[in-house]
């Protein structure tokens, strides 16, 4: 038994001598009672621990093609690498509506935007949802929250579920004097950090500082409870700006993405919003309805500021190390959504695209989630409080449309569904009117879109043929009978999930409808729309 760490048990001497007088049956029974010893003994579960620690970094606008080991041609991101390879890269991870603060709900209730209705960056989350922290801290966990919470406008205050509070509100800055932007995004604010209802000014670059934060209360914490440490970064939020450290190291670097051309958008049958979209705030044409908008720079500051997030990641690890914490922390590290830097003549996010919806998911827990191996499962940000709260064994949350992956990701003989699909919700913004309110089946080969309230196309597209996303098969015949069986889906997702309503919040916030009038023009109804009769049925 010396392989599980254990050390040999002695027999007592008295059976020894008296073992040859021993009956048979005595013997027998004897010998099960040992048997059953042992089994106590040998090692539990994979996926068993006493309350093991959480740490859940969080990573704003980090698209899943943008770390080392992803493959990326450049950036140097050694952490989340090491990550990858000491733990699980999660391959098919995808947020279920790509913006800030509806991601971030979905990630704390475990609910579909629809449900816990947080649509936009403006409003606040309903006071009566219940968060999976709330579910850690009824199981004996002590847990801080430091960073962006972004949801409800310029709210920072204690929120329930955490112990400890550091946040700021809106967008925050990532400089106190704001050296290094170009342009002051929506949201900005200079006040500083609200630790536990007192007003704090910031000192440093928010990535360093928060880290540093999280540093002190991992520090602090009572040692005789485990901990769950939620860490919410600004970085990599835009408008990018790098620690002083990190600007100007890619300054050299090509865009690793093939911007297309409006005629190639035109050829690939991509819908008419799209094609406008491309002039617009959020289009390669006038983006932030800037002038000399110039999306290779401003991919390259991107890359930069994600390098001090790796940063933080390497610190938290190393106080692991240094306390000898690591063997029982979980520590996951994820994107609150993706970014598009020209992909599909678009920037930004909110759409159902690889480069939006899909994000970088890692996940360690030496002993427990095997090391190194790819997990390819279909996982969405509304798993994600399932799966912490199944590792932790806290209570579940009672009304989450996820599900948890935690046996599933230790190996110990379960699997995420292979047939799952994943429901892609945005609801459309008057503030951003160039994005229409979508629904999307996501996750598979086979991606259908449905955009609501627009004269225009619906999309189908084979990701495993055409990964860009570039050639729509939404009106090709041969695939009209997948069309017609991924609609009921997408409406099976929302009906199981009661999705039947779209939520409808009151205006909030500036707006920016701005069209250049040098740049692409209006795109043309689709040419299948044409015709001088209506077909015979």
């Amino acid at each position: 038994m010396r392989q599980f760490g254990l050390p040999r048990p002695s027999m007592p001497a008295r059976l020894t001598a008296n073992l040859a007088s021993i009956s048979f049956a005595r013997l027998a029974r004897i010998s099960v009672l040992l048997a059953f010893a042992a089994m106590l003994l040998l090692p539990a579960s994979r996926c068993t621990a006493d309350a093991p620690n959480i740490i859940f970094v969080l990573c704003d606008d980090h698209r899943f093609d943008c770390m080392g080991v992803a493959g990326h041609p450049f950036i140097e991101t050694p952490h989340m690498d090491a990550m990858a390879h000491e733990g699980a890269m999660l391959t098919r991870a995808y947020v279920t509506t790509s913006l800030c603060s509806p991601s971030r709900a979905s990630i704390l209730t475990g609910q579909y935007a629809h449900n816990h209705r947080v649509v936009d960056n403006y409003h606040p989350v309903d006071p009566k949802l219940v968060f999976f922290p709330q579910q850690l801290q009824k199981a004996g966990y002590q847990t801080a929250f430091i960073g962006k919470w972004h949801m409800g406008g310029e709210i920072d205050d204690p929120q329930r579920g955490f112990n400890h509070w550091i946040a700021f509100k809106g967008q925050g800055t990532y400089w106190p004097d704001g050296h290094g932007t170009t342009r002051e995004v929506p949201q900005t604010t200079y006040d500083g950090f609200n630790i536990n209802g007192k007003r704090v000014p910031q000192k440093s670059y928010i990535t360093d500082e928060l880290t540093d934060y999280a540093l002190r209360w991992l520090g602090e914490r009572d040692t005789d409870k485990p901990f769950f440490l939620y860490v919410s970064h600004k970085g990599v939020h835009a408008d990018f700006v790098p620690a002083d450290r990190h600007r100007g190291r890619y300054d050299k670097q090509p865009l690793p993405i093939d911007i297309p051309s409006a005629a190639d958008m035109k050829r690939g049958n991509l819908p008419m919003w799209v094609r406008n979209q491309r002039n617009s705030r959020h289009g390669v044409d006038f983006g932030y309805n800037l002038a000399d908008f110039s999306p290779a720079v401003y991919y390259r500051r991107y890359c930069e500021s994600l390098l001090a997030v790796d940063d933080s990641i390497g610190k938290l690890d190393a106080f692991l190390k240094r306390e000898g914490l690591r063997e029982n922390t979980l520590f996951v590290y994820m994107g609150d959504n993706g970014f598009q830097f020209g992909d599909h003549g678009l920037i930004d996010k909110r759409v159902a695209y690889e480069a939006s919806a899909r994000v970088p998911l890692l996940m360690r827990m030496p002993g427990k989630i095997p090391a190194g191996p790819k997990f390819e499962g279909l996982v969405g940000n509304i798993d994600v409080g399932p799966t912490l709260l199944e590792a932790a064994g806290a209570p579940q949350l009672k009304n989450a449309d996820g599900e948890s992956f935690w046996k599933a990701i230790c190996g110990d003989n379960a699997s995420v569904d292979p047939d799952r699909n994943l429901l892609y919700e945005y609801y459309w913004e008057r503030n951003y009117p160039h994005t229409p309110t979508l629904h999307a089946v996501i996750g598979g080969r086979w991606k259908y879109i449905r955009c609501h309230g627009l004269w225009d196309r619906d999309e189908l597209y084979d990701l495993e043929n055409d990964p860009e996303e570039m050639n729509n098969l939404i009106d090709v015949p041969r695939h009209a009978d997948r069309v017609r069986a991924m609609n009921p889906t997408l409406w099976s997702l929302l009906h199981h999930t009661d999705g039947h309503e779209i939520p409808l919040l009151e205006d909030r916030g500036p707006v920016f409808p701005w069209r250049h009038p040098d740049h692409s023009k209006q795109a043309p109804f689709p040419a299948e729309y044409f015709r001088d009769s209506e077909p015979q049925r």
